[in-house]
């Protein structure tokens, strides 16, 4: 490579880019290893995973629209000139969001993904230039990331956002347990308020010394757990961009 300019176009979509390690098979590879149970919660590691779930939505919203516009503008214009064109600017785009995606992985996932080769363009010109973008398998790939990947980013987003909130809130419940009596009509935290078919009202508050200390308890195993949850989120994403982003 003659110029460090030249080293930022290859990146990984070429041989020889951040991905190649050798000569041999270019495979994705941990930088890292995820933390133990107990430490999890507390790392770097996991909140690189929580954010990747929560900025994934708007990172997906805005992936799946490109895909989508440019797929039916294609094809609605594919009986005349123009739908190759588009067909052949929708691999470009998904190549670019793939790259996109694959740092995302690489900085918040630890996972390396080395990218696809470079498109190898055979016919002369610019109708050999739309043809081999059309004929390009992990163009058409990584299109297919952005539609798929899009529910999953939409479940990952609120399963994290919901399990976050939650665990720290009752974890943290002992801390402002005052606030309710002090500043509401309620005795403690809420945790149901019905009336059943005889009228009578069934309430329940948490308020007492153990009931708040149950309380916070289980929110503890549940910061715990929602690090495990999480984990398992994000490993559909890493499987998901090694099979469909990588080599």
């Amino acid at each position: 490579m003659s110029s460090s300019g030249s080293t930022l176009d290859q990146g990984w979509d070429a041989p020889g880019g951040y991905g190649d390690e050798g000569t041999g098979p270019v495979r994705a590879r941990r930088t890292d290893q995820p933390p133990g149970f107990w430490r999890a919660p507390f790392s770097g590691h996991y909140y690189r995973e929580v954010g990747y779930a929560l900025t994934g939505l708007p990172v997906a919203i805005a992936g799946f629209a490109v895909a989508i516009a440019l797929f039916c503008l294609g094809v609605g214009t594919f009986v005349t000139v123009l739908g190759l064109p588009v067909l052949a600017g929708l691999t470009i785009a998904a190549r670019g969001l793939g790259r996109a995606e694959r740092a995302r992985v690489r900085e918040m996932l630890a996972v390396d993904v080395p990218g696809p080769a470079p498109v190898r363009q055979v016919r002369p010109g610019n109708w050999g230039a739309i043809t081999a973008r059309l004929a390009d398998g992990a163009g058409w790939k990584a299109a297919l990331y952005q539609v798929v990947m899009f529910p999953w980013a939409v479940f990952s987003f609120t399963l994290t956002l919901v399990f976050l909130l939650l665990g720290w809130a009752m974890a943290l419940y002992p801390l402002y347990h005052w606030v309710f009596p002090r500043y509401t009509s309620w005795h403690g935290y809420q945790l149901f308020d019905f009336t059943d078919s005889h009228h009578v009202r069934h309430v329940y508050y948490v308020e007492g010394t153990w009931q708040i200390a149950a309380f916070s308890a289980i929110g503890v195993l549940l910061v715990f757990l929602t690090a495990r949850l999480v984990h398992g989120l994000t490993n559909v994403n890493r499987a998901a961009a090694r099979g469909l982003l990588g080599r």
